[in-house]
């Protein structure tokens, strides 16, 4: 949805400045207007949240996290696409199935693993819905939010299978998980230690309390028409009820009053959806995260040389908020950040029986997948080479007496950027 510019045409002459009193009657009397406006404006809007201090790896250090396990897409269906290319209606065996094969990936990696079910009002009747919450540090006060959503939508006739609405999305999400677990675990370790690496550019003290979590939402389709009741079941339970669960006073590290909720800790939600379709077009809709799709902009770049891939996904030009409904909404209206990518226009399988895995294109899916580890590790502060002790490290770093830190503890060396 654009809104179209106000047109403006030429005076023939200068025009003459009004009265003051007459100036003061128009302020006056476009105050309510003004107010009005500002009323509608969605809470996201006046977020006093400031742009998040992202990491910019160097060539080298892109090219060694795309690097790590696990290796690049075999096939569109091969790895955690074959349990997921299946028909995952909420409130079916299928969908109980997937959510089992999720929390065992999460489980393994050694996450916090946690449910939210649920049962809701369709047009089919009652129905459980489960989302799905997985966390790396649950007792970080911050997180960044990736999400997708895992179900698939009913049909009367069955087998739709939603290759990219999500299947995909949700394996970019496990591919993420998978890479970065070994970074953030070793960074754990490094602060458990009391020896968190500290440069002029890294404090990873400060890093670590900013977790990732991963959100997969069910109940996203609608079972009949797209309404505000008959969509998004999971994300508005689960908005609603984070909205009302107040964090626990050892997360409460950087506000008390008021109490913050669970929303409060979140950073930013970045929501995926539709993708997996070769030449995707994404835009960013929403002022308050326009930098941070410039930073995803910025990894795109990076790796495209890096997986032999062309075309330009990120578009320069901005788009507008509202335009595209999805699980995002629940918590934009609650002052949420949101970086919302999707592909539009929609991929031309959207809601058809051909949306399976002919439809996914396997360099796409790759470069997703490459993108998003560097996307997250910046965003997060990690490299791949973090504890590396180099000979410049130690020249370059601020000494306090003994070989400490002249601002906390023992000095641990890291590779810099």
């Amino acid at each position: 949805m654009r809104r179209a510019r106000p047109r403006h045409g030429r005076c023939a002459s200068p025009a003459r400045p009004a009265p003051a009193r007459a100036r003061s009657a128009l302020a006056l009397a476009l105050l309510p207007l003004l107010a009005a406006l500002l009323l509608a404006l969605p809470s996201s809007a006046f977020s006093l949240r400031p742009p998040h201090d992202t990491r910019t790896l160097s060539d080298a250090q892109v090219s060694a996290l795309l690097n790590l396990p696990p290796e690049p897409w075999k096939a569109v269906d091969a790895g955690h696409m074959e349990h997921l290319l299946v028909e995952r209606v909420s409130g079916t065996p299928g969908n109980k199935k997937v959510q089992n094969y999720l929390s065992s990936v999460f489980t393994k990696l050694g996450w916090h693993v946690e449910t939210d079910t649920f049962s809701a009002s369709t047009p089919h009747g009652e129905v459980e819905f489960t989302n799905l919450i997985y966390t790396f540090d649950a007792a970080a006060p911050r997180k960044l939010v990736l999400a997708a959503h895992f179900d698939s939508k009913w049909f009367a006739e069955g087998g739709f299978i939603g290759a990219t609405d999500s299947a995909a999305p949700v394996a970019f999400l496990l591919d993420t998980a998978e890479a970065l677990t070994p970074l953030l675990s070793a960074r754990r370790a490094r602060v458990a230690a009391g020896a968190p690496l500290l440069t002029a550019h890294l404090d990873e003290g400060e890093a670590a309390e900013t977790s990732l979590q991963i959100v997969l939402f069910d109940g996203e389709e609608a079972f009949q028409a797209w309404t505000a009741t008959d969509s998004v079941y999971g994300s508005r339970h689960l908005a609603a009820k984070w909205e009302t669960t107040y964090l626990a006073p050892e997360l409460q590290r950087r506000r008390q009053s008021p109490t913050p909720t669970v929303l409060d800790g979140i950073d930013v939600l970045v929501l995926l959806d539709l993708l997996g379709a070769p030449n995707p077009a994404l835009q960013s809709h929403y002022r308050g995260t326009d930098w941070l799709f410039d930073a995803l902009a910025s990894a795109d770049a990076r790796v495209r040389p890096l997986t032999n891939s062309s075309g330009e996904w990120f578009a320069a030009q901005r788009g507008w908020g509202g335009g595209i409904d999805d699980d995002h909404r629940p918590f934009l209206t609650r002052g949420v950040p949101v970086l919302h990518l999707i592909a539009n226009p929609f991929p031309e399988v959207w809601h058809r029986m051909a949306d399976n895995k002919d439809a996914l294109d396997l360099e796409t899916c790759r470069r997703w997948c490459a993108v998003m580890r560097v996307f997250v590790a910046e965003y997060l502060h990690l490299a791949p080479d973090d504890g590396v002790v180099r000979r410049e490290d130690r020249s370059e770093e601020p000494q306090g007496r003994a070989g400490e830190s002249a601002s906390r503890g023992p000095l641990t060396p890291v590779s810099d950027l």
